[in-house]
């Protein structure tokens, strides 16, 4: 009966669908979403611009080296598992069951209702909930294309918007603006920019990660493109860009326009008392009072973003854990074009329910989702440190040549060493700041280890049921054993002859242009780029 009425079934797989030009979108802007707009203020207000700025180059600085470990992977085998699959595949099964239903649970629905509360207060964040997830939820039914291509064009808005509002903000704090002098470096002085010590700025990690959670995305995605092998790796290079643009270049015309004091920062830190957010706030004090509805309408094109990369994100990895067998095996069905239904239906339900926690105030919801999404993502990006080790290690294992190798990871061990090492150090920083804030609160430290929970019984869980159920004793991968062909974008030795199958299609294509009028060229480059 499911069946007929969904017509899906696990014979059919997803669609390699979406461009190269999607990809790259959706590393630089797509998962661009509440936490920059809203976090990023609350990170100025507890520790000062200059340790919230400092957070975020850290933390940047980590996230693209997990990326960078990531992507060597994902160009090879390009799965909508990725790191999931990875984990079982290059570790053992455990990790990639921890890793997938952690992806799974991370979701920053809740905060959609923070920025629409600004612009409609009279409707409540639930019902703002259910016209949100409800038209995100009808685009994922259609096809993967159709995804790509929605995300594509919100991500462009985005990526306007923040563009605009750095340059807006820095010539407002320059005092280029008439009748509208702005702070200058005042925000910077009198020992404004390090508030609180070590342990507020050790707090703002967890803001960081909220921000810079879903950068894995582009690996998730990998598995619906067309050409991993030449896509991935630019997507991977564009998420630098992304980095210092998007994070580190927002957070610093943030500091240098707001002072940490302001009550207008977003402060849920401290109370369930969410306002609007910091980039609205330089719009109106920069004289563009009229635009701030234009504004907060495109921030919410950023929810309806982050809300359909995270409904992308988690039927996808529902969809992968069940055909891994490890998540009820409806969950691995998937219809004609590629949709996993049953998997996004579920996904539909615990967002609703989701949405539901913010009767006891979208603010308190809202903290302890941005712990619970934080932590796990660190947890997540530091496993993807050791599973990088283990995959060059089994590679090289096995005799592999690196040439067969889509990208290769620069200066490696180093990267994958040094994802760990970071990862450890910021998470004794988090448990260190949570004990020594003043006043002391027990929620504050469950509040940061919940993410944690989650992750230890997730993989304790799986070893236990490894043990009992399933009658295993081995529980990590021997490296001869480690299946290194199944879902190679090219068999062993192949990698060279498409390399150069592809630079002679290149410039059969280049003399085939050179023939033709230049706008002609133009043209037909701005037609495949866009379709």
């Amino acid at each position: 009966m499911w069946k007929r009425l969904t017509n899906a079934n696990t014979t059919h797989d997803t669609k390699r669908a979406m461009q190269s030009r999607h990809l790259m979108m959706l590393a630089i802007g797509g998962t661009i979403g509440t936490g920059i707009f809203l976090s990023a203020g609350s990170a100025v207000a507890l520790a000062g611009p200059g340790s919230a700025l400092l957070s975020y180059v850290v933390v940047g600085f980590f996230v693209y080296t997990v990326v960078i470990s990531l992507g060597e992977m994902a160009a090879m085998y390009p799965v909508s598992g990725a790191f999931s699959v990875f984990g079982s595949r290059f570790v053992s099964p455990a990790l990639g069951f921890t890793l997938g239903w952690n992806y799974w649970f991370q979701c920053e629905l809740t905060a959609a209702a923070v920025i629409l509360e600004f612009w409609a207060p009279h409707i409540q964040p639930w019902q703002w909930a259910l016209m949100i997830i409800v038209p995100v939820f009808a685009l994922q039914l259609i096809h993967v294309r159709v995804y790509g291509e929605s995300e594509y064009w919100f991500a462009l808005i985005k990526v306007l918007l923040i563009v605009i509002f750095i340059f807006l903000g820095l010539i407002y704090d320059w005092g280029g603006i008439k009748g509208h002098p702005g702070p200058g470096l005042s925000n910077f002085h009198s020992s404004q920019a390090f508030v609180g010590g070590f342990s507020n700025f050790a707090q703002t990690f967890v803001y960081a990660f909220y921000s810079y959670g879903g950068v894995e995305l582009v690996a998730v995605a990998a598995g619906e493109s067309v050409r991993p092998y030449k896509s991935v790796p630019r997507a991977i290079k564009a998420t630098f860009f992304r980095i210092v643009l998007f994070y580190v270049l927002t957070i610093l015309t943030i500091g240098l326009c707001i002072n940490w004091k302001d009550p207008t920062l977003l402060t849920s830190a401290y109370n369930s008392d969410v306002t609007a957010s910091p980039v609205t706030v330089v719009f109106q004090r920069a004289g563009f009072g009229a635009a701030v509805h234009v504004v907060n309408a495109v921030l919410l094109t950023a929810v309806l973003s982050a809300t359909n990369s995270a409904f992308y994100g988690s039927s996808r990895m529902l969809l992968s854990l069940a055909r891994s067998g490890q998540a009820p095996k409806v969950f691995g069905w998937a219809n004609k074009r590629g949709v996993p239904i049953p998997a996004l239906l579920v996904s539909l339900c615990i967002a609703c329910l989701t949405f539901l926690t913010t009767i006891w105030g979208e603010g308190v919801v809202f903290t302890w989702l941005l712990n619970l999404t934080g932590m796990s993502a660190l947890l997540v990006w530091g496993s993807i440190g050791v599973i990088s080790l283990r995959f060059r290690i089994a590679y090289h294992a096995q005799g592999r040549s690196l040439a067969d190798l889509p990208y290769v990871q620069p200066l490696f061990p180093i990267l994958p060493i040094g994802v760990v090492l970071l990862a450890v150090l910021m998470f004794i920083a988090e448990g260190y700041a949570a004990v020594k804030e003043q006043p002391f609160n027990p929620r504050n430290v469950v509040a940061t280890y919940i993410g944690v929970t989650l992750y230890l019984l997730l993989y304790v869980g799986y070893v236990v049921y490894e043990r009992l159920v399933l009658g295993k004793r081995q529980h990590i991968v021997p490296l001869p054993k480690v299946d290194l062909d199944t879902d190679a974008v090219w068999k062993r030795g192949e990698g060279l002859q498409v390399r150069q199958r592809d630079i002679l299609e290149q410039k059969a294509l280049e003399e085939s242009e050179s023939e033709r009028p230049r706008w002609k060229v133009w043209l037909a480059k701005v037609g495949r780029h866009i379709y």
